[in-house]
């Protein structure tokens, strides 16, 4: 299984198989004609199903312009009547029909299409076997009466619970198992938290699923049981509306990449890799949902402040003085500034205002050190670094993967969060890195590799850029000194010359001065990795976030 030269990794493939042919032996009793199988519920059932989940693909509903609510789970009352009417074999097939033809993602469609139509079917079969156990199989029985001896309807409504759990249960359990085994999450964040946020909306789909198959049993028959829907497609819409509100926002968000990106031309494509990396660390550290998709905001938006610098300094290839460097360490500032208004960043504002804080209190702009800086700030910072140290531009090539994590390791504890650095190293073990090109000339401009220093063959001192912008370099001494450098491109150095310089850098060899280890990716600090040993931070007021 393919889609766009990526192949589905092989334990997606296997749990895919598995999940399908449980669903088939689930299902397969009801196929050769199992007693109480009822056609007039089962069939109905499926074809409202299917009609729901297909109606946001229908091409008449298209032409006519609007939009069709179709958010998953919002029709899973017609699964869970299913659940309550039928066997547990003939309410699995009810699923099947409509999630073969819902809306699923293009990439691995076939492969979506499987694994939700099994997934479906499972929860179905669950919850009917519990409701049965706790209820009696023969509940409802048609004509609008209950069985004699069974259950009132609190016990009823204790049984419907039960099972609409049960359904959740069975769900969120596969969903962990497929991001596991397709998305490589870590296993301790593949199902935190998921059960907790899913079985309220279950618990309410079971109370209109319980509706729906009372009045299909009373006099009013299933066209009465048909307008229980009217309300859940009420909530749909409602859903549908949220999720537009959340395309506004990421439209937002590109459009402010796109102006920055343009702006800074050498750095492109850098602030979506740097939302990436964070959402690595945050899975690694186990955040939830909401705040990961924060952190995503804010390593795309990180260096949003440098539409407020002047272009000139951003592009300049000679060194900075005093004044521009000044400048441009104001972009944090600027950026917060930008984004102050902007409510569903959330925790991610502190992030771009505080990204460029190090441990030692020796960054900018407010000198923050140790918990002081913010957790999101810290997490930005190690992304930032990594996706400078290993992406390929027209005037320098990456540094590989283990390397740029070696880096980080060095300077952890001074001037990063050990814990996140740790966190990206594990995210990368795992599902590893695609160091991206940035779009900012052909690849022809990248200079050739050049063979790797051996370890104890001198001191090696390596140039690392914060993005071509700001004219500046960092030389960061393997054996901990560091010195300020003229030039705003990249040299990888030892004790007897350049082993790897683009144009514009000075000669090798150049005098080190002592001065902490520093690693900083951004553009603004004078186009370097850090500017040497800085004196003692002049703390100004620290603005609300």
């Amino acid at each position: 299984m393919r889609a766009g030269g990526v192949a589905l990794p092989g334990a997606a493939r296997l749990l895919i198989a598995c999940a399908v042919g449980a669903a088939a032996w689930c299902a397969f009793p009801a196929l050769r004609g199992f007693p109480g199988v009822e056609l007039s519920v089962l069939l109905p059932l499926a074809a409202l199903y299917a009609a729901c989940e297909y109606a946001p693909r229908c091409p008449l509903m298209r032409l006519t312009g609007r939009k069709v609510p179709g958010n998953m789970g919002a029709f899973f009352p017609v699964l869970l009547t299913g659940a309550f009417l039928l066997p547990p074999a003939a309410a699995a097939l009810v699923a099947l029909p409509g999630a073969l033809v819902g809306r699923v993602e293009p990439r691995h469609a076939a492969a979506r299409r499987c694994w939700h139509a099994a997934q479906l079917a499972l929860a179905a079969w669950s919850a009917a076997h519990v409701h049965g156990i706790l209820s009696g199989p023969a509940t409802f029985r048609a004509g609008g009466t209950f069985e004699p001896g069974a259950p009132d309807f609190p016990a009823l409504l204790t049984s419907a619970s039960a099972a609409a759990l049960t359904y959740c249960l069975v769900i969120t359990a596969l969903d962990g198992a497929v991001l596991v085994a397709a998305e490589r999450c870590a296993l301790r964040a593949a199902w935190r938290g998921q059960f907790a946020r899913a079985a309220p909306p279950h618990l309410l789909h079971g109370l209109v699923g319980l509706m729906m198959a009372v009045l299909w049993r009373s006099s009013y028959g299933p066209v009465a049981a048909f307008f229980v829907l009217l309300p859940m497609y009420i909530c749909c819409w409602v859903f549908a509306q949220y999720h537009r509100e959340r395309g506004a926002h990421q439209s937002t968000i590109r459009a402010l990449v796109q102006a920055v990106d343009i702006k800074d031309r050498y750095t492109r494509g850098h602030s979506e890799r740097v939302g990436r990396a964070s959402v690595l660390i945050a899975r690694e550290l186990g955040m939830d949902e909401e705040r990961t998709e924060a952190l995503r905001f804010a390593g795309i938006l990180h260096d949003i402040g440098k539409l407020g610098v002047p272009t000139r300094l951003l592009r300049k290839d000679g060194p900075l003085t005093d004044e521009e460097r000044h400048v441009i360490e104001l972009h944090p500032e600027y950026g917060h500034e930008m984004v102050r208004g902007i409510g569903f960043l959330g925790e991610a504002r502190s992030a771009i205002l505080h990204h460029h804080e190090r441990l030692d209190g020796s960054g900018y702009p407010y000198g923050l050190s140790g918990a002081e800086i913010p957790e999101f700030a810290r997490v930005v910072a190690v992304a930032d670094a990594f996706d400078a140290m290993t992406s390929t531009r027209s005037y320098r090539r990456a540094r590989p993967v283990q390397a740029a994590v070696e880096e980080l390791r060095r300077c952890a504890g001074t001037q990063f969060d050990p814990r996140m650095v740790g966190a990206l190293a594990g995210a990368l073990d795992r599902q590893g890195w695609s160091p991206a090109v940035t779009a900012d000339g052909p690849s022809g401009n990248v200079p050739a590799a050049r063979e790797q220093v051996p370890v104890g063959a001198g001191r090696a001192r390596v140039t690392m850029p914060r993005g071509r912008a700001g004219g500046g370099g960092t030389e960061v001494d393997e054996g901990g000194a560091e010195t300020a450098e003229g030039s705003g491109t990249d040299t990888v150095r030892t004790a007897r010359g350049t082993t790897d310089e683009s144009p514009g850098a000075p000669e090798a060899g150049g005098p080190a001065t002592g001065g902490a280890d520093s690693v900083d990716p951004d553009s603004g600090d004078a186009g370097a990795w850090g500017s040497g040993p800085r004196a003692a931070p002049t703390r100004p007021a620290r603005p609300h976030s």
